[in-house]
């Protein structure tokens, strides 16, 4: 009966160990060597997509030639694809929806391979009133505007936030007021706003070259200078126009602005959207771009997203429904300008 009972307590151990091994989230020993016989071939540039309606295109462009001998690798949930665009080394690999996704993907993407810059593309909503659907803008600065200190009822721009004091929290970046969106009364007044105020936050950020577990803050990430200088140069790209024949009403273009702006939200709301172009100047409103900024910034790794526009955030434009039938063409327009930035870089 003892010895019974040593096997079976020798068995369960095994199953535990097993089972300990297959969720610790290691890379096993047969992916880290193709992912170094993978690395042996860089650096390459990565391609970063939010999901398959945006890669796909771009996978059937003639300019993506996949690897021979190991088209893609698989790892923690993520397909990365390796092959050649425009005759450059190149990774692509797609996040998935919302900042959490996009930012795992990104750090397992510079974290594993031998990457030399990230290359994030996708479609939009647009807060700019200025332009219109299937316009393809290129940030200089993105900016997470989810991370917030919710004040509460009472407190208002000159009370202190909780741990402000602290250094947690500030109050420089500015707030969003609900109660000015309130319906007013037949008194004129506005009623008494529960929500209050939404204090906009930046994020806690760890630089490789920094030191460890000290904290540093970073709200407005900006691109890489050199990439965004060479963006410049596309401008005059010509971008589709049409889905059969249904067309805008003029031929949209590639616009360099100052800022896009990301969150765990689908914005749908003309009055978010106008409050985020008024007080950030944003335009381009997206749910990975300033996830995937955020960890490139930390890794020091030349970023740039091209993001095109497929709607107007919240509606009020002649196109506002006619968004679902010109995606396709938004997504095209992405593309097309990301292959022109990669012929650029290689000519520079």
């Amino acid at each position: 009966m003892g010895r019974l009972q040593h096997l079976k307590e020798a068995v369960l151990l095994v199953m535990v160990m097993g089972l300990l091994k297959r969720s610790s989230g290691a890379v096993d020993h047969r992916s880290m060597k193709m992912v170094d016989g993978v690395n042996r071939e860089g650096p390459f540039f990565g391609i970063v997509v939010p999901n398959s309606f945006e890669m796909n295109p771009l996978l059937q462009s003639p300019s993506f030639v996949p690897n021979e001998t190991l088209p893609y690798l698989d790892i923690s949930g993520r397909r990365f694809r390796i092959g050649r665009l425009e005759n450059e080394k190149v990774i692509i690999v797609m996040t998935g929806l919302s900042m959490l996704n996009a930012g795992i993907t990104t750090e397992l993407l510079l974290t594993l391979f031998n990457v030399k810059g990230v290359l994030h593309y996708g479609i939009a909503g647009n807060a700019n009133p200025n332009l219109q659907i299937g316009d393809v803008t290129i940030p200089q600065y993105w900016a997470h505007t989810g991370l917030w200190n919710w004040q509460r009822f009472g407190d208002g721009p000159d009370s202190e936030l909780a741990f402000e004091s602290d250094g947690d929290y500030t109050r420089k970046i500015g707030y969003l007021n609900i109660a000015s969106f309130n319906n007013h009364t037949g008194s004129g007044k506005a009623d008494q706003n529960l929500l209050n105020n939404v204090w906009y936050q930046p994020e806690e950020i760890f630089p490789v070259n920094g030191v460890p577990e000290v904290r540093q803050h970073a709200f407005w990430v900006p691109v890489d200078k050199h990439y965004f200088t060479i963006s410049k140069k596309i401008k005059d790209l010509k971008l589709g126009q049409c889905v059969n024949s249904t067309c805008l009403p003029r031929a949209p273009m590639v616009v360099r602005v100052d800022r896009g702006v990301s969150a765990n939200v689908f914005v749908d709301n003309s009055a978010y959207r106008q409050f985020l172009y008024s007080k950030f100047n944003a335009t381009a409103i997206d749910m990975e771009s300033a996830s995937i900024a955020l960890v490139c910034h930390q890794h020091k790794m030349p970023f740039i997203a091209i993001r095109s526009l497929s709607d107007l955030a919240g509606g009020g434009s002649s196109l506002s429904n006619e968004a679902a039938i010109f995606a396709s063409l938004a997504v095209q327009n992405a593309v097309d300008v990301l292959l022109r930035f990669i012929a650029l870089l290689l000519s520079s």
